[in-house]
């Protein structure tokens, strides 16, 4: 038998599956975590902790290069990461629909056993 929390997360996953695997909406709602990963790495520069890397930096790149990656980073990062959650829930869903179907089944084939 599935626990209630398990029987709430496929009523959960089947109305919520096709909302969550658009593109739009991970970007929406993952953005803030590649945005946190490019303002590491402005931190990560402007600090000077590696001087030669920061007087590399200064020297051959230009602000708009590097604002441009940041964003590049930031939107790549938002759809990986919303992607794998996704799949992540995918799976779970599956595996407790497949769980769901064994246990049926045993107690059908218990039931015409008996």
């Amino acid at each position: 038998m599935l626990t209630p929390s398990e029987e709430k997360f496929i009523a959960f996953w089947q109305h919520r599956r096709e909302q969550e695997g658009g593109i739009s909406r991970p970007v929406i709602k993952g953005f803030s975590i590649g945005l946190a990963i490019g303002l590491l790495i402005l931190l990560a520069l402007n600090s000077g902790f590696y001087e030669r890397a920061s007087m590399q930096a200064a020297s051959k790149m230009s602000p708009l290069t590097l604002m441009l990656a940041i964003i590049v980073i930031s939107i790549f990062s938002a759809i990986f990461f919303q992607r794998y959650q996704w799949d992540m829930k995918e799976q779970q869903y599956r595996e407790l629909l497949a769980k769901k179907q064994q246990l049926e089944n045993a107690a059908k084939a218990a039931e015409n056993a008996s």
